[in-house]
């Protein structure tokens, strides 16, 4: 940014804080800022976009302290120096009152040593002039063209996508909205994680003094599904099964997520909580593929008929009298 660009601009007024605020209070205001007047909450709003725009510029220079420090240095000289030929305390203050002041020396220093400048001359010899002085102050040399910072990079931008449970599993493109009120189309990859981040490299806030601009980093949040469940990149799914499938062995079907169920087999006294895994069925990232973890759970009948109850007497019978629960009072039992 130049120097005339400083002098013109009042960052601590567009931020509407005072000159000695803190870096904390000063994140703070920024960020109650940020918030009111980002694009995305005031769509189409140019006042808003515009008003975002100068927030971000004042707070990037005042979150800065090297760049504060020099912005307060130099709106303190164009708003208070006065350069004039005279001696100090004649009409103003002269050169050798103005740079006795910065090189802790004034008109008045012992033993009358004055700080002398010449206008003319060229760059190294003799006769270099106030002009080199300058170029030396704020990093340049004579004949510079003003003020200039070095470059800063933008600051990271974070945005946040919804996506359906289909859209992670398969991926999407999205768009959303950068800090410049523009639409950026970024491609989210197949099986992304729910909380996961995304960084669109680029897409942040510009630089400044011809820096590169930050990068916008999307956090996805992804929608359920009524049967599957994430569980990394493996797909959960609960499977219900009849008592007499659990307790005599069968070969039952379970959906899966592209939509070909496959067979898998239940043995003989399989108990609820049992998890059945049917490999490669689950959600591709990348050059992984997850699994598809089938969960048994028996399905006890609601109603039973007077036939059906005699026959689960006779099994109950005919099993005798096994206690389910005796490995469960023993271990409580444990100290």
């Amino acid at each position: 940014m130049a120097s005339q660009d400083w002098l013109e601009k009042d960052f601590y007024a567009v931020l509407g804080v005072s000159k000695d605020i803190s870096d904390a209070d000063l994140k703070k205001e920024y960020r109650k800022l940020a918030r009111k007047y980002h694009p995305d909450a005031n769509p189409g709003d140019t006042a808003a976009e515009n008003k975002f725009k100068e927030i971000s510029e004042a707070y990037s220079v005042l979150s800065d302290p090297k760049q504060r420090k020099e912005y307060d240095a130099l709106r303190a000289m164009g708003g208070g120096a006065r350069f004039t030929a005279g001696a100090g305390g004649q009409g103003g203050q002269g050169f050798e009152d103005l740079f006795g002041g910065l090189f802790g020396q004034g008109a008045g220093a012992p033993g009358g040593q004055r700080v002398r400048f010449q206008t003319g001359g060229q760059p190294g010899g003799a006769g270099a002039g106030y002009e080199d002085l300058f170029g030396g102050l704020f990093g340049q040399g004579a004949g510079g063209q003003g003020y200039r910072a070095a470059p800063q990079r933008g600051r990271d931008v974070e945005a946040r996508a919804q996506l359906t449970f289909a859209q992670a599993v398969r991926g999407a493109t999205v768009s959303l909205a950068s800090p410049q009120g523009k639409r950026v189309k970024t491609k989210v990859p197949a099986g992304v994680r729910d909380g996961q981040k995304i960084k669109v490299r680029g897409k942040g806030e510009r630089g400044q003094n011809g820096g590169p601009a930050g990068d916008l980093i999307v956090r996805v949040h992804v929608g359920t599904h009524p049967v599957f469940k994430r569980d990394g990149d493996d797909l959960r799914v609960e499977l219900p099964v009849t008592f007499a499938e659990a307790a005599l062995g069968a070969t039952v079907q379970v959906p899966t997520y592209d939509g070909e169920p496959v067979k898998v087999k239940i043995r003989p006294g399989t108990p609820s909580g049992r998890v059945l895994r049917v490999k490669g069925k689950g959600v591709k990232a990348g050059r992984h593929t997850g699994d598809l973890l089938a969960e048994v759970q028996v399905v006890v009948p609601s109603k039973l008929d007077s036939t059906a109850k005699k026959a689960l007497a006779d099994l109950t019978a005919a099993i005798g009298d096994e206690d389910p629960r005796a490995e469960l009072y023993a271990q409580a039992e444990e100290k």
